[in-house]
């Protein structure tokens, strides 16, 4: 059975209290508090009363806790604190590749739960639990007032309680609150809108390209790098992040079987995908000019930012002047639905494209793409209207 920290009670005292300056002072009725060390952080809480003797009670409800002693004694061996946790979790994501970025969000994101947690007197895994996480769920609205963005917190904290479950710190992996999303879904563009949104890189337009107000138009040079990264994500189902940031050496070219395709690993998952893409496509790419030789549109610099800068100024106002509708966000993940659906209404198996798309589980391709899936409609269909004369 684990071994509980030591943990101390003693009292802050009111400026008027005649026993001011010792802390470990039983007589006062001033507020008394908790105090303990383990894996070298140092923590305090509230006891929550101003009696030394419920002090007591409250500091052996802790130490059992800390040390597992529960009514599941076969797990009481495998306790883990809160923090130590997450620093492991956050260990595994590393080692698994993923990028910097995602890191980022998953170590901002479980700070605030851990807060969270030892402000309602949570410290270690198995503390969480359903009414706990419902509590912490209320909170996101103000740090998160899109519900697309809660639900993507909502997938990313259910990563780390799965880890955690499959650790065996955890009996089950406890339920969250779902989260409804109330931003319109991103939809494939049918071949027509496709060729209007590349016709709209050649026509003048009044909204400038970084926003302001101009008779200017883009410049050739911007025009051929935005053609051809438009070509890039319809063709290769690539992410806006993956696509922008793409190295020179990640087209790949089979001289023998005279075949181009796209190696690379996605950013946000650090999943492998290898995608061939038409050799037209591929020699487009291939022969626009970068300051940086390495990448084929980055500079190699703000690579937080990167996307962002491109989606808002450039994608936006290019479906703008095809008069594609353009409510919500993530415009470009349009281009990525297009090679997707593409490839399902023409029989591809949804497995398969999860695998092209680089998605770590099949259960995404299918939340988004089911009802694209050939025949699927067709085999309900039959199961229906083939009971019909019956």
């Amino acid at each position: 059975m684990s071994t509980a920290p030591v943990i101390t009670i003693f009292v802050r005292h009111a400026a008027e209290c005649k026993y001011a300056g010792d802390e470990f002072c039983k007589r006062c009725n001033c507020r008394k508090h908790l105090r303990w060390s383990q894996n070298g952080t140092q923590y305090r809480r509230m006891a929550g009363t101003r009696s030394w003797a419920e002090a007591e009670e409250k500091k052996r409800e802790l130490e059992d806790q800390l040390a597992g002693r529960d009514p599941s004694p076969d797990r009481a061996s495998n306790v883990h604190g809160i923090r130590e946790s997450i620093d492991l979790f956050l260990t595994d994501k590393k080692v698994q590749g993923v990028t910097a970025g995602v890191i980022k969000k998953y170590t901002l994101e479980l700070a605030r739960l851990r807060d969270y947690c030892e402000r309602n007197g949570a410290y270690t895994v198995r503390g969480i639990t359903r009414e706990l996480l419902t509590g912490f769920c209320a909170t996101w609205e103000t740090f998160y007032p899109s519900s697309y963005t809660r639900s993507k917190v909502r997938e990313r904290l259910r990563s780390f309680l799965r880890y955690c479950y499959e650790a065996q710190w955890l009996p089950r992996v406890p339920s969250l609150p779902k989260v409804k999303v109330d931003e319109p879904p991103t939809m494939p563009l049918t071949d027509e809108e496709y060729k209007r949104l590349l016709d709209a890189l050649y026509v003048a337009n009044p909204r400038r390209w970084d926003g302001k107000k101009s008779t200017q138009g883009l410049s050739a040079t911007m025009r051929e790098r935005l053609h051809a990264l438009l070509q890039l994500i319809r063709w290769s189902g690539l992410a806006i992040r993956d696509a922008v940031t793409l190295e020179r050496a990640e087209i790949q070219h089979d001289a023998k079987g005279k075949l181009y395709r796209v190696t690379t690993s996605r950013q946000k998952t650090g999943t492998h995908v290898s995608v061939p893409i038409p050799a037209d496509v591929a020699k487009e790419l291939l022969a626009i000019t970068n300051d940086n030789p390495r990448y084929l549109f980055w500079t190699g610099e703000s690579g937080e930012t990167i996307a962002k800068t491109w989606a808002n100024r450039y994608i936006r106002p290019l479906f703008e002047a095809a008069k594609i509708p353009c409510d919500g966000h993530m415009l470009s993940h349009r281009l990525r639905d297009t090679f997707a659906v593409d490839l399902l209404v023409k029989g591809v198996s949804l497995e398969e494209v999860s695998k092209l798309l680089g998605h770590e589980s099949i259960r995404t391709t299918e939340k988004h793409y089911a009802k694209w899936v050939k025949g699927r409609q067709d085999r309900l269909d039959n199961a229906v209207t083939g009971t019909w004369s019956v």
